[in-house]
């Protein structure tokens, strides 16, 4: 009996190594970043399906961040374009301490200078201005740079007698520059009055999340407002208001479909159908 114990406790040994060994080979033949999973619906998917549907989830549909240039590069005829004012980068007009760390942080990290990236090729042949806010960078809040180069896109876009599109994303105004950062609510509300005022159009493009002083300023000023599906769109965000207001808000209060029924939306439309309707938008306008 011994001997027929410990020839069962050998093939059982063995057995555990060729699993260990079995697992490890598995481990290895997947690389990190291979695959992804939608937070909506759980589902495993291929990065590169994504990266193919514009970080839209295949299986349910759920729209996944999309970083400024993989935006631009969809956009874009061939996805050729000219970026503008690259090399604006962020100071520290308020002496707030650690913000200089916190810029190099997200520079490293993002390869950006801000969160606005500006930009100016043809959608379908048309010439066109896009502004881009990518919340990679510090939730895309509205610093000084970024109202700077949002106001001066606005002001090409005037100037060369263009079109404008502005893709919003952002946490709001940037608390390090108090201010600053609220002055530029009003020199981008005005440079677009002087757009309008030009009989130029203007489409405004909300994307997840656009809140804060981007929501009370711009984000809402457009000849033609659209949202993508489920993006959250408003000032303060519903756990605040449900605290302020000690009430229950609506369910999907300031989701983008609760906002076309309000009318403060004209239009949902699904990122991969974006191209497409905005070319309609600029041919009709044109």
């Amino acid at each position: 009996m011994d001997s027929i114990w410990k020839k069962r406790k050998q093939q059982l040994q063995d057995f555990r190594r060729y699993l260990n060994k079995d697992n490890k080979v598995k481990k290895q033949e997947v690389p990190d970043g291979l695959y992804q999973a939608c937070p909506n619906c759980n589902s495993t998917i291929r990065t590169l399906d994504l990266k193919n549907h514009l970080q839209v989830c295949p299986q349910c549909g759920h729209h996944l961040f999309i970083d400024a240039y993989a935006r631009l590069d969809a956009l874009f005829d061939h996805g050729k374009y000219k970026e503008y004012y690259t090399s604006m980068k962020s100071g520290n007009p308020l002496g707030f301490p650690g913000y200089e760390e916190k810029l190099e942080k997200y520079e490293y990290k993002t390869g950006l200078h801000d969160g606005v990236v500006v930009a100016g090729g043809r959608i379908d042949h048309m010439r066109t201005i896009v502004v881009v806010m990518d919340h990679r960078f510090m939730m895309a809040s509205m610093g000084s740079v970024a109202g700077e180069k949002i106001t001066r896109a606005i002001e090409m876009a005037t100037r060369k007698k263009l079109p404008l599109i502005i893709f919003t994303s952002s946490g709001g105004a940037r608390m390090q520059e108090g201010i600053f950062s609220l002055m530029q609510m009003g020199k981008t509300c005005a440079a677009l009055k002087r757009h309008l005022d030009a009989g130029l159009l203007y489409i405004s493009y909300l994307t997840h999340p656009t809140t804060g002083g981007v929501t009370a300023s711009f984000a809402m000023l457009g000849d033609i407002n659209i949202a993508e599906p489920e993006a959250l769109v408003g000032f303060a965000g519903p756990r605040v208001i449900e605290s302020t207001m000690k009430t229950k808000l609506p369910d999907g209060f300031q989701r983008a479909e609760f906002l076309e029924d309000h009318g403060f939306v004209d239009m949902i439309v699904e990122r991969e159908k974006m191209r497409d309707t905005l070319a309609l938008l600029l041919r009709m306008h044109a």
